[in-house]
């Protein structure tokens, strides 16, 4: 299946520019999703974990590397989807994590961080060694990113050798803001300059080359770059591909190479279709994932309050809205304003940090007390019409609530594929 990637240059060499979505999820509920959406298409699934939601201490998730090859795998099994058919990614494999302590004490981790990632199975990785640690400028210059995306790049080809199986293949270069959106209001952005982008990638081939890894780099798929694309609390900027051009060009001259597009969430249709036609052919998708998983949970919160006696009014939110109060880590420094305003934020934000609080004991048992009171329930059609009319194809027969939570997820990836498949 590594072959999907390596033939997305191909493709688009060949004058039919081919794409793939990046589930950047480890929501058991978006993966399933995901993986359904591959057995309906019949089609390989790319399903990548951030070096901030897995790693060797286990992340924000609590998951370790191999956890959560073992969570995917145990989904795929279940919904009786070849193993061969997903692919693993680690997404912003760095020091990120451990930015704040000495450079060489956050390298050492994500050095282990990476081995970590090999050893369980992930094989298309991405190098992101751009951030400064502590007592360093917050964005390092391109010479010392590229000599670290190095080092990190020879512990994993050790390491795939001592695994066994495919070898790993490479993204590099970063976008700003950092993953996971913006944490202000966007305005305007511009994409990345060509000449920057074209000193990304040299000084990367120079530094593989002079480390002996001519072979490790030549397996580098895609540069990440800013096409012109985020989204913050409350905005969304859109692509405008007049302003990429430039970008798109300079693949030309690095026809082994295509582009990754991160924080692609909420870009429409559209906008995804032009990003694969212009040479982003890797779509990173991973918020608006679990905001669609929100948007669908919190209506049918709704809807058990309007319905189901004894059902306490808005539990799910309530649940929530207390675990982010308790732990508010995870949002106070990007959600600001009045008090008013950050309960709507902390609700309903593109950014979706309530991601960050499904795994708690608390709020996966709030989720199951929802799902079991509305199962198999015959809901009105003016009810779903109040509150979730874009599924209100569910009411009127006995409700499967897991399945309407898949559907909502599955719409997002439905402008995915549609992206992909109209530029084909």
């Amino acid at each position: 299946m590594m072959s999907v990637l390596h033939n997305l240059a191909r493709s688009r060499r060949a004058g039919g520019p081919a794409g793939i979505t990046s589930v950047c999820s480890a929501h058991p509920f978006v993966i399933r999703a995901a993986l359904r959406h591959a057995i309906r298409r019949e089609a390989p699934v790319l399903i990548e974990a951030t070096c901030n939601q897995v790693n060797q201490f286990g992340g924000y998730t609590g998951l370790k590397p191999r956890d959560f090859v073992a969570l995917v795998e145990q989904i795929a099994s279940d919904e009786g989807l070849p193993r061969e058919k997903v692919i693993l990614g680690g997404d912003h494999l760095g020091p990120n994590p451990w930015r704040g302590e000495p450079a060489e004490v956050a390298m050492a981790k994500a050095e282990d961080m990476i081995a970590a990632y090999v050893d369980a199975g992930f094989r298309k990785l991405h190098l992101d060694t751009s951030m400064g640690c502590a007592g360093e400028p917050a964005a390092l210059d391109d010479a010392l990113t590229a000599e670290r995306a190095v080092r990190l790049a020879a512990v994993a080809e050790r390491r795939a050798v001592f695994a066994g199986g495919t070898a790993p293949v490479y993204v590099i270069g970063t976008e700003v803001p950092p993953p996971g959106g913006a944490h202000h209001l966007i305005m305007a952005l511009e994409p990345t300059g060509i000449d920057a982008a074209r000193r990304t990638i040299a000084l990367h081939r120079l530094q593989f080359e002079e480390a002996g890894l001519g072979e490790a780099f030549r397996r580098v798929l895609a540069l990440v770059v800013q096409p012109g694309v985020e989204f913050g609390n409350e905005n969304i900027i859109v692509y405008d591909r007049t302003k990429a051009r430039p970008l798109s060009a300079l693949l030309a001259e690095e026809p082994a190479l295509v582009y990754e597009a991160h924080s692609t969430d909420y870009q429409g249709a559209e906008a995804l279709r032009q990003l694969v036609e212009d040479g982003f052919a890797i779509l990173k998708v991973g918020p608006e994932l679990t905001f669609a998983l929100r948007e669908a949970l919190y209506g049918l919160d709704l809807i058990a309050s309007d319905c189901v006696p004894g059902y306490p009014h808005r539990n799910l939110m309530a649940v929530i809205e207390a675990l982010m109060r308790e732990d508010p880590r995870h949002w106070r420094g990007h959600y600001h304003g009045s008090e008013a305003e950050q309960h709507i934020l902390r609700h309903y934000s593109y950014s979706d940090r309530i991601r960050y609080y499904w795994n708690h004991a608390a709020a996966e048992a709030a989720v199951s007390q929802l799902t079991e009171a509305l199962d198999k329930r015959i809901i009105p059609a003016p009810l779903f019409r109040q509150h979730l009319p874009h599924l209100v194809r569910y009411a009127g027969g006995p409700l499967d609530p897991r399945q309407l939570l898949i559907d909502a997820v599955q719409a997002v990836l439905d402008q995915y594929q549609s992206a992909h498949e109209r530029n084909r």
